[in-house]
């Protein structure tokens, strides 16, 4: 088990693999990325099932840099890592990157104030048969290839991922981690981003992803 704090954003669903840049101003994560970055401790940035409480609305920047904003219940399955910090703003905002390695499942609640801390499982993909395997490499080429076609009518987004997806880096990339890495370039709705998080196979996202880009 490991211990991580959770960082709550709605409709925001991480990967491993992928690098989230974070900017923290309520003074409880504020606190929180602080501790983390003193102790090591991983930071989950994780989707929310629902709002507990609301954030007061339109506050003056001074005024939100001193007080909580709204308060969600994460999702179980999330994605964590280390944090880097970037830069302190000098009214105590902070830049920081987050470093996604690690899906996991939430546990045991440790604390809740002023910052959840949880006990949390890793969660690793079931390994594929030799069929699953082989379809997965066809599917990698297949989503490849559909990313490129979708952005084929904007020239500049098209020679970009271009760029990217035919780097040695990208074309050396196991199915399990394109199949995560993926969603670091596109994006889906929430909704279907978690399904994706939370499935046990990379033949498994790869067929979901291929039949979303189909739709």
């Amino acid at each position: 088990m490991t211990q991580i704090a959770i960082f709550p954003i709605p409709d925001c669903v991480t990967f491993p693999g992928t690098l989230f840049p974070l900017h923290v101003f309520e003074p409880r994560y504020r606190q929180m990325i602080n501790h983390c970055l003193e102790t090591g401790m991983p930071v989950a940035i994780c989707h929310t099932q629902k709002e507990i409480s609301s954030a007061k609305p339109r506050l003056p920047i001074k005024e939100a840099l001193q007080t909580n904003q709204a308060t969600y219940r994460p999702q179980t399955v999330f994605s964590a890592g280390h944090c880097e910090l970037i830069k302190e703003l000098e009214d105590g905002r902070l830049v920081v990157d987050v470093h996604i390695d690690q899906r996991y499942r939430l546990g045991q609640s440790l604390q809740q104030i002023p910052y959840s801390v949880y006990e949390c499982q890793a969660i690793a993909d079931r390994d594929m048969t030799d069929d699953e395997l082989s379809e997965a490499v066809e599917l990698v080429d297949k989503v490849r290839h559909r990313v490129l076609a979708m952005v084929q009518g904007d020239s500049r987004a098209a020679k970009k991922l271009s760029e990217i997806l035919n780097q040695d880096e990208w074309l050396s990339k196991t199915p399990e981690a394109f199949s995560f890495e993926l969603f670091g370039l596109i994006r889906f709705d929430a909704h279907y981003l978690q399904q994706a998080l939370e499935m046990e196979s990379a033949v498994e996202r790869l067929r979901f992803t291929l039949d979303l880009m189909n739709r």
